[in-house]
């Protein structure tokens, strides 16, 4: 790294801070504004969906047991609590079934992150529709892009990206919400290094902590723009000091321009992509890939001798294993995807149930797949999430297919069209048409609301 780049880094943390706290709605580019619905609608989906997982309601019981502050809502659920406590319920209900958006060039989700964090605070302070936009979108501004200067080398330490930006973010929305002044957001900061952590040692075990860790960060978010609220300091330099974020978390030169370059003028959460399937997004690619060849040759999996998935490093470690004795198990398992894939031409949630994996079609078809690094994969990530298919059918034919960019990506997006279809088919069932419409409608109209009180209501 040259002397240049790093002055870069520089007073990094106050430039987030000031880029925080003078925010302005007025300021904000269509675009932005668009791509905020987006993420709204997203977050909606992901958190009234994800409310029914086991996890979500095992949290949900001991802090309805715990917890009688009643002023902040759980996402689709009549349930009121605390707006930290509501912030990490809404968090984790939202990760619950690994289809909320995310990030590429850092490798971590922020929709369950700044979203369950300033709805809560939102609610609690009766903040405008105005404001919330302007907090989640530099809360997005923050998270994505301190999860950017550090990736993949926090991933290959071991690090789960989500919830150590998270915080961050969360802290910054939350910040932005409460009014805080520049110095006071930089204190809110300066407080979530401590609190940042998160490890991925869940993908050796299945472990259900992970659908823990996007709650945990905006909880924790919530509490650090609270205390910097009263009074209370954190390190000026959290990020870029001597013994600061960067410098514990990543052992490699952390990418300044990516944190700082274009801050204020390009926003972050224009640039984050939305998921067509609920499982890992390391190889969604692989699943496009399946999916396009099965499309065009009309092959069935029994048909499949062998299938090889290529994949980068980060998604092939930790994602190789063909154990699928827990949901989690199942989702972060590309050789999972790919079977169901194979088997069934999509996948979808309910895939992901016992019923499902536990079919001896299943098993056979998963036996006879195999993920394996790819070089060119790995030389254009974290950039881009690539991945290759090579599939040997019985008859002697190779299909091979490279899908650079998967669906939901900004360069290969999903459209409105697809994220109203995705809303409406995982909430419906669960809220009811009428409902969904209203909130739809909602979504679109955000910024010209009198008030957020139609998204509290459940």
């Amino acid at each position: 790294m040259n002397k240049a780049v790093e002055q870069i880094g520089l007073g990094a943390t106050r430039t987030l801070a000031n880029h925080v706290a003078g925010a302005r709605f007025a300021s904000l580019p269509p675009a932005t504004l668009h791509a905020f619905k987006r993420a709204l609608q997203d977050f909606i989906t992901c958190a009234v969906s994800g409310a029914a997982m086991p996890v979500s309601k095992a949290l949900l019981s001991y802090y309805l047991e715990n917890d009688a502050t009643r002023t902040a809502c759980v996402i689709g659920n009549g349930a009121m609590l605390s707006a930290p406590n509501a912030a990490l319920i809404n968090g984790a209900n939202t990760h619950g079934l690994d289809f909320d958006d995310g990030y590429t060039q850092g490798s971590c989700h922020p929709g369950g992150i700044i979203f369950s964090a300033a709805m809560s605070v939102a609610q609690q302070y009766r903040s405008t529709p105005q404001d919330i936009i302007v907090a989640v979108v530099t809360g997005y501004d923050v998270m994505l892009r301190i999860a950017a200067a550090m990736h993949p080398a926090s991933a290959h330490r071991g690090f789960h990206n989500s919830p150590l930006a998270g915080v961050f973010g969360a802290a910054a929305a939350a910040a932005r919400l409460l009014r805080l002044d520049a110095t006071q957001t930089l204190n809110a900061l300066g407080l979530a290094g401590s609190f940042s952590s998160g490890i991925r040692e869940y993908l050796d075990e299945g472990a259900e902590i992970k659908r823990i860790h996007p709650g945990k960060a905006a909880r924790d978010g919530v509490l650090c723009a609270e205390f910097a609220r009263r009074g209370i300091t954190g390190p000026s330099r959290v990020l870029e000091g001597r013994n600061g974020f960067f410098r514990t978390h990543i052992d490699e030169p952390v990418k300044w321009p990516l944190l700082l370059e274009g801050l204020g003028t390009h926003f972050e959460i224009e640039s984050a992509y939305f998921k067509p399937y609920p499982c890992c997004r390391h190889y969604h690619a692989v699943i496009d890939g399946i999916k396009a060849l099965k499309q065009q040759h009309g092959f069935s999996a029994s048909d499949v001798a062998h299938a090889n998935l290529g994949i980068y490093a980060v998604g092939v470690n930790g994602h190789d294993s063909k154990a699928c004795e827990s949901l989690l198990d199942a989702q972060m398992s590309a050789p999972c995807a790919a079977a169901l894939a194979l088997l069934y031409g999509d996948v979808t949630a309910p895939m992901f149930l016992p019923e499902t994996l536990e079919r001896p079609e299943f098993r056979e078809t998963i036996n006879r797949i195999d993920a394996e690094l790819d070089d060119e994969c790995e030389r254009i990530y974290p950039g881009t999430r690539s991945g290759a298919v090579r599939i040997e059918l019985r008859d002697g034919r190779v299909l091979e297919k490279r899908v650079i960019d998967p669906k939901g990506e900004v360069e290969n997006p999903m459209t409105d069209a697809d994220l109203d279809g995705k809303f409406i088919s995982n909430c419906e069932p669960l809220i009811g048409r009428v409902r969904c419409e209203t909130l739809r409608v909602c979504i679109k109209q955000f910024e010209t609301l009198a008030d957020a009180t139609e998204f509290f209501k459940w």
